[in-house]
């Protein structure tokens, strides 16, 4: 990589580049103002908007999107005549879960055994610097040859869909000729992949009742009929015997043929314990990209300390499906709540509030922008060739960018590698993966100006 100008300016970079990723992962920009100030999100925005505005972008703007989060927009001209692409990423992260269990702070960059970790170094803090990095390597090489839109925005990992809206509302905002989202990530460290398919999801909050209040369980129970237990039963209703989902009418999905991902190094990835079988069945690609996934998120029940011997009156879960491509994510939410309805027990009041939806995506990996990332992925990762893989989870604003522009080219590059542990506790990022991509990214650009 050495012997390229772009890659050498992007190492030359890299020291800077850290400074800037530990300014902006101290923001604790969680999109949750119940737990967290919205001060932090708003420091954050702001920090992007300088850093646009410190590259020569015109027009930069805080979104106000309707979910009461802000996106951050800039526009970069280019030659006259220049094709036009969108840079994506997003700023706010997810809550750092455990601190106690980070073994350095969330929110303070800190560099151990070559990755850097923090909350959002990968996701998606670090695909904000990725931008920038390509970006200043080619105004040091020549200058940028495409006219470049940025968007950063506030509140993707809440699935609110504030930007998808304000988009729908101001069509012309993002119109560009090709699209990168850098949410997205390689197969593995030093393996340059293209995401090409998204699975949708749907969040549902299920809230079962049978009682007036909680009941002395010596005294009623076995007849006084438990909600927990209730709950427990709805809950289980989608799993089969070996562990797949089963939705009740829901399709499965087309089996996955790209990338194969081994099932030992699964395991390995997913750390899961000795002993412990996969669930589902079909090949691992098919489980976590195509198939659709369900998920208990968290359950309101009195936690084990303190809990008293009582017969729940009420309890309450977060209930998320992923959903394969090719299946409309409105129709899954109708089939998952016609599921639950039908089997909560005992004749239990049920209740379903809809959280957050994102429709599944599949890009047309035959347009001229994949031949353009297919060059620049050979140069920043010698030796290797760019792969396709799917990703299981869900980025909502590739479906409503599809459809707002139909002619576009949409391709999802990004720094969540497997070592990431994106949303888990020790987030990091590899170094060596942001300079690679933001070398490959750059000279995407310049190959793509090209075609």
């Amino acid at each position: 990589m050495s012997s390229n100008p772009v890659a050498e300016t992007v190492a030359s970079l890299m020291p800077r580049a850290k400074e800037e990723l530990t300014e902006l992962v101290a923001f604790k920009s969680v999109a949750d103002f119940e737990q967290f100030p919205r001060s932090e999100s708003e420091g954050a925005a702001r920090w992007v908007a300088d850093a646009l505005r410190a590259e020569g972008f015109e027009d930069v703007a805080f979104l106000d999107t309707p979910d009461g989060t802000q996106s951050v927009y800039g526009y970069l001209p280019g030659p006259a005549g220049a094709k036009t692409v969108l840079l994506y990423a997003h700023y706010d992260v997810q809550p750092p879960l455990d601190e106690s269990a980070w073994l350095t702070p969330p929110f303070e960059l800190t560099e151990r055994d070559g990755r850097w970790y923090g909350r959002g170094s990968a996701d998606c803090k670090g695909g904000v610097i990725m931008h920038l990095l390509a970006l200043r390597a080619l105004k040091a090489n020549g200058g940028v040859p495409v006219h470049v839109k940025v968007i950063a925005e506030g509140s993707e990992e809440m699935g609110t869909g504030g930007l998808e809206r304000y988009a729908e509302a101001h069509p012309e905002l993002l119109r560009a000729d090709t699209i990168v989202v850098g949410d997205a990530g390689n197969f593995r460290v030093g393996l340059p992949t293209v995401t090409t398919t998204l699975r949708g999801m749907t969040m549902l909050r299920v809230q079962v009742d049978t009682l007036e209040g909680n009941l002395h369980s010596g005294q009623f129970g076995g007849a006084a009929p438990d909600a927990l237990a209730a709950l427990i039963r709805v809950l289980d209703s989608l799993r089969a015997e070996d562990g797949s989902t089963t939705v009740d009418g829901l399709e499965q999905g087309a089996a996955w043929d790209g990338l194969q991902y081994d099932e030992e190094q699964f395991r390995k990835d997913a750390k899961v314990l000795d002993g412990v079988e996969l669930i589902g069945s079909g090949t691992v690609a098919d489980r976590i990209w195509s198939w659709p996934a369900v998920t208990v998120l968290g359950i309101d029940c009195p936690p084990v300390v303190g809990a008293t011997p009582s017969v729940q009156a009420g309890a309450r879960a977060l209930v998320s499906l992923r959903v394969p491509p090719g299946v409309d994510a409105a129709e899954a939410t109708k089939l998952l709540q016609a599921h639950l309805e039908a089997h909560t027990p005992w004749g239990a009041r049920v209740r379903i509030e809809q959280v957050g939806q994102g429709q599944a995506f599949s890009a047309d990996t035959t347009s001229p922008a994949y031949a353009a990332m297919a060059r620049a992925m050979a140069v920043a990762y010698p030796g290797q060739e760019m792969q396709y893989a799917g990703q299981g989870g869900s980025i909502p604003l590739c479906n409503t960018l599809a459809a707002l522009y139909p002619e576009a080219e949409i391709l999802l590059i990004g720094l969540s590698e497997p070592e990431a542990r994106i949303h888990a506790v020790n987030e990091s990022v590899s170094p060596e993966e942001l300079e690679r991509l933001s070398v490959a990214e750059a000279l995407f650009l310049r190959e793509y100006a090209a075609s």
